[in-house]
């Protein structure tokens, strides 16, 4: 509660439920580049973590809160900070910003709009042809190979997804910084090293995601 009173506080509760969403991306990312060891990979992949049953959903609800409070103080810190700043002061600010930093609140609108559609997609099934037909029945296991490489040759959802991963580098470029500077593990000696670091991780990041589109449209 103390943490929710202050702008300070806010802000750490930003960094911290950023960091937590950044390492939820990563592992992701792992489990969706199993997709390029084949078919059986993935789909055993999936099953393995519906079989968990509970626990995902119990997951679910973490990482959904974990977002909440991330999106809720994100948009009243960006409030905050637009209506307590004079404008030449604001001015002065955007010449030393980056396009990224200037951008978070817009990344982070798409990138919401995009975690939507994509629980919509792969989780409910929406948009999906013949879901039926799904299932393999050799082993009882979803066909999610499919349901990607199905997806990927659509232009449209290509797209969508380009334009949500650019949203997701752009996003954590400038939020690993902004992570560092925020909890005090940065000073004017190290700045420049976060920095490298943050572009590192969202390029590598950017590039899975990436790899995965292109390889589920070439696929197609």
């Amino acid at each position: 509660m103390i943490l929710m009173k202050s702008s300070v506080g806010r802000k750490i509760l930003m960094a911290v439920t950023g960091l937590i969403l950044v390492s939820f991306i990563c592992v992701h990312l792992l489990g969706n580049l199993s997709l390029f060891a084949g078919a059986d990979a993935i789909n055993a992949y999936a099953h393995k973590l519906q079989s968990l049953g509970p626990i995902v959903w119990i997951f679910r609800l973490v990482m959904l809160a974990v977002l909440a409070v991330h999106v809720a103080y994100g948009v009243a810190l960006t409030v905050e900070n637009s209506s307590a700043r004079p404008i030449s002061y604001m001015q002065k600010v955007n010449e030393k910003s980056t396009f990224s930093s200037r951008s978070m609140i817009y990344t982070g609108v798409l990138i919401l709009v995009f975690i939507v559609i994509h629980i919509l997609h792969f989780t409910g099934h929406f948009w999906v042809d013949n879901v039926d037909t799904l299932v393999v029945s050799s082993t009882g296991y979803f066909d999610v190979y499919t349901m990607v490489i199905q997806g990927f040759n659509k232009v449209a959802f290509m797209l969508v997804y380009l334009i949500a991963m650019a949203s997701v580098f752009l996003h954590i470029f400038h939020g690993i910084g902004s992570f560092f500077q925020t909890l005090g593990l940065a000073n004017d000696s190290t700045l420049d090293y976060v920095g490298y670091f943050g572009k590192l991780a969202s390029f590598v990041l950017v590039i899975g995601y990436f790899a995965v589109v292109i390889f589920g449209a070439v696929k197609a």
